[in-house]
């Protein structure tokens, strides 16, 4: 029966569906932070209005889709779009629900796909948003600086030794006797 509901289903009833993904997503700090800080470039807001789509579409083109397969999916997507890595945990909780609620869809659970988006809308945390700390300047770090770059400059370069290697090559730092 679900096969037919999805042949004969109408686009109104297909737009919720859309709705649940836009809401999912755009609620899920790791693609809110992508967004907000720049990781999709310029048209990043663009790009996550179109990861809805997409991931919408994947469901209807797949209908008997395992979490994993979601997962893998969604990933691939933040990785290529985002230069994003989700490795936070929470990748399997979105995709978990965006299963659950193409279940209801498939079903024609019309009110429980509604009352689970208004449910999360409902519950939508607000925005999440990292900025770098603003940089104070320490005049003990500058002074040690300086003095570290009056010392590599000053001295006698006629006796200038190169630095001690390893094996590997890798510069041995020692000491100052």
């Amino acid at each position: 029966m679900s096969a037919q509901f999805n042949m004969a289903a109408p686009t109104d009833w297909r737009a919720v569906f859309t709705d649940g993904v836009r809401v999912v997503l755009h609620s899920w700090p790791v693609l809110q932070i992508a967004v907000d800080n720049g990781f999709g470039g310029v048209y990043g807001q663009q790009k996550a209005d179109w990861m809805v789509d997409v991931v919408q579409q994947y469901f209807h083109d797949n209908s008997d889709l395992q979490q994993f397969e979601v997962e893998d999916y969604i990933a691939t997507l933040m990785d290529q779009e985002f230069d994003t890595v989700v490795d936070d945990g929470s990748l399997p909780q979105v995709c978990a629900r965006l299963m659950q609620m193409f279940g209801q869809w498939q079903q024609g659970a019309q009110q429980e796909l509604t009352h689970s988006i208004q449910s999360l809308m409902q519950n939508k945390t607000p925005r999440a948003k990292v900025t770098a700390p603003a940089t104070q300047s320490d005049p003990e770090s500058e002074e040690e600086t300086q003095a570290m770059e009056c010392e590599s400059t000053s001295g006698n370069t006629t006796n200038h030794h190169p630095p001690p290697q390893d094996e590997d090559g890798w510069t041995l730092v020692q000491k100052r006797k």
